[in-house]
């Protein structure tokens, strides 16, 4: 709600723009498909809407994806994936539907060419309007122009009567326009409060999480609603020096043994760790951590109770995630977030917050726009504040207490991000031996539920503990 009123607020910022937009705009529409359009700049922004109903539906996500990158569509930026039901035409299977924000050189109607080639080569031909395909790309925005030709319309014609259109376009924005086209894009919408008032008379974020329309992160072999309840991530260290539990799961045997009764006790999911993150922990090769890791990763893939269970993989070594994934592993933790050198923590540590939930939210939104210029799509992003990593106490209780207003600072540059799923990982940190006193790692379980409470009334989807059952039985409180 915070982040709805923010652009809310800035609404007649909008409306001083909209005027200038709307005089630009009435320059450029042309009702033939030889007509040009005046272009200023080398490059347009535009956003194109995804959905697929027919086949491996993420699968032609990503193919298209791949072929609209070749095709000079530059990829910048991804809205969340959703599951929809179907619209006009109920009978059929339910879709999944998304967006990007791209930069190309190509013309409105060169581009609308090259995605209906996309469509062909990826199997769609004909068939009845607003029915089953593989794959539907549109043009939703074009730079800051309007576009009327006998086969193409922009803004796209149906955008303010499709919710499953709407979510994804509210994700590739923010509550504050970050450049003169994301206030046009509001301004076509002819309301004071821009594309966010156009949501918000649909239902906004009301409707999410409903029958037609949920947010889901492609994991396994499927796709996983995370919004439904918060999830628990239990710690297993194969390790002889972590903080907690070093030593007590080495061998195979005793991490399969606890790993069977982490899930017994409500755990959703097992990060296995064979390598310290504690501060001044001694790091290991990646060849060493995987000699340590996979005999364990293996087992656990295993056993019969891991079934529909997630295994995650704690490591900042591409190679060993690499082998992880090839394994059976569904999720990399990557405490570095991709960043990690040998000067990473004392760079961190030297560091100030003036606002450490403002300067967290700022960090995680370059983050995920590093991983996304990669090429990974930001869908299968799950983002961590970093409890307990290079941070005084008072900066982990604040950002404990402060995870509304983390995704509401990421808002403000992309939506889409704000609502990935978020985890903490709180668990018998040092900083609640201070708190507390407790010097003992395994004392601090009882801080830890607090944490653990605090954490999922401020909207964390995953806990990531060692001590499953009490935490289970507060999750299921919360």
């Amino acid at each position: 709600m915070n982040i709805l009123k923010q652009l809310v607020l800035a609404k007649h910022r909008f409306s001083g723009l909209t005027r200038h937009c709307r005089a630009l705009h009435s320059s450029y529409v042309h009702s033939s498909t030889d007509a040009s359009i005046e272009v200023h700049s080398p490059e347009q922004e535009v956003v194109i809407a995804l959905g697929s109903n027919v086949g491996d539906r993420l699968d032609n996500f990503n193919n298209a994806l791949e072929m609209m990158n070749k095709s000079g569509i530059n990829i910048t930026r991804h809205a969340c994936l959703y599951e929809t039901a179907p619209a006009y035409v109920t009978d059929q299977p339910n879709f999944l539907n998304s967006a990007v924000r791209a930069v190309t050189k190509l013309g409105p109607h060169e581009l609308l060419g090259v995605l209906k080639q996309i469509e062909k080569d990826m199997g769609r031909f004909g068939g009845i309007r607003y029915g089953p395909r593989p794959i539907d790309l549109d043009i939703l925005f074009y730079g800051k122009f309007k576009v009327h030709s006998d086969i193409l319309t922009i803004p796209h014609e149906r955008i303010w009567e499709r919710p499953f259109v709407m979510a994804p376009l509210m994700d590739l924005l923010g509550s504050s326009a970050d450049c003169d086209t994301v206030t046009c894009w509001h301004s076509f919408s002819l309301l004071s409060g821009g594309l966010l008032e156009v949501w918000e008379k649909m239902g906004g974020e009301s409707l999410i999480g409903k029958e037609g329309m949920k947010r889901v992160l492609p994991i396994k072999s499927g796709l996983w609603d995370w919004s439904q309840r918060t999830s628990v991530m239990g710690i297993l260290n194969v390790t002889p020096d972590s903080f907690s539990d070093g030593g007590k799961f080495v061998s195979v045997e005793a991490a399969v043994t606890q790993a069977r009764l982490m899930i017994s006790e409500g755990a959703d999911m097992i990060d296995i760790g064979a390598q310290s993150t504690r501060p001044m922990a001694s790091r290991i090769s990646a060849e060493e951590e995987l000699d340590r890791l996979m005999p364990v990763l293996e087992a656990v893939a295993g056993m019969p109770e891991a079934e529909g269970k997630l295994i995650s993989v704690d490591s900042f070594y591409s190679k060993v995630a690499s082998e992880a994934v090839s394994k059976g592993a569904h999720l990399v933790n990557d405490v570095s977030a991709g960043q990690l050198d040998s000067n990473m923590l004392r760079v961190v540590a030297g560091l100030r917050y003036d606002d450490v939930c403002k300067q967290v939210a700022s960090e995680i939104y370059l983050r995920v726009k590093d991983v996304e210029l990669s090429g990974i799509p930001a869908w299968r992003v799950i983002i961590d504040p970093g409890i307990g990593f290079s941070k005084k106490t008072e900066h982990d209780l604040d950002i404990l207490v402060g995870l509304p207003n983390i995704r509401a600072e990421i808002a403000r540059k992309s939506f889409g991000v704000s609502h990935a799923p978020m985890l903490i990982g709180p668990s018998r940190k040092k900083f609640l031996g201070h708190i507390c006193s407790r010097i003992a790692a395994d004392e601090r379980d009882p801080a830890t539920i607090a944490c653990v409470t605090a954490g999922v009334l401020g909207g964390a989807n995953i806990v990531r503990v060692h001590n499953v059952r009490d935490n289970a039985d507060s999750v299921k409180v919360c």
